[in-house]
């Protein structure tokens, strides 16, 4: 992704003719900009307060020895997905799980042999049985990818210019600092912003 959105702000500076791409995909992605960028920026926001909020809520309830305070939210429409696929142990009656369902009772010859068996069994590791903690997990990876892509995305749409500095394409991919008043040293340029920050943001992530 890094290098992806790198080039792609190479080709904003280096190779975009705002007249030759008049009216196109390229040329609403950049008019609506601020839309794209503030729409990831919200989702980054959403999932980063709600998903640290319960981390931490739930440890706080777990060090003062009070566990059944934990904010549990079980991940319903994953359990769901695998329920339909067969696994029976989340009461849903959908599809593969429902015995009397025509899903089951038409498709025994043809599933793969064992499927119902395997994917019931509490000895391997097909369909492991999710819950809680999953669902936490799931969105803290969510946000370090939304975050990531947060970062990506701003700094190949700004790379001709932005705000803070509108003439930025006239300064190439990568320049130092050009003077107080402009507010313009790291994370503005192209490359701090594709390269230097999201490298620093996915090391965090880990």
């Amino acid at each position: 992704m890094t290098g992806a959105f790198a080039h792609g702000a190479i080709f904003f500076i280096r190779d975009y003719n705002p007249e030759q791409n008049e009216d196109n995909v390229l040329a609403r992605m950049l008019d609506h900009k601020e839309a794209i960028i503030s729409h990831l920026s919200w989702a980054s926001l959403f999932l980063g307060f709600h998903t640290l909020g319960l981390y931490v809520h739930n440890d706080v309830m777990l060090a003062f020895g009070t566990p059944e305070k934990q904010i549990l939210i079980e991940p319903i429409f994953a359990q769901w997905i695998q329920s339909a696929h067969g696994k029976t142990s989340y009461g849903f009656d959908v599809l593969l799980s429902s015995t009397n369902g025509p899903a089951f009772n038409a498709g025994r010859s043809i599933w793969l042999p064992g499927w119902l068996n395997a994917v019931n069994e509490n000895s391997n590791s097909l369909f492991l049985t999710i819950g809680p903690g999953d669902f936490l997990v799931h969105h803290a990876i969510a946000l370090g990818l939304h975050t990531t892509t947060l970062i990506l995305v701003k700094g190949a749409l700004d790379a001709r210019g932005s705000k803070l500095m509108p003439d930025k394409k006239d300064f190439g991919y990568s320049f130092p600092c050009d003077g107080p008043g402009r507010g313009v040293s790291i994370q503005v340029m192209s490359f701090d912003f594709t390269c230097f920050a999201c490298a620093l943001k996915l090391l965090g992530a880990k």
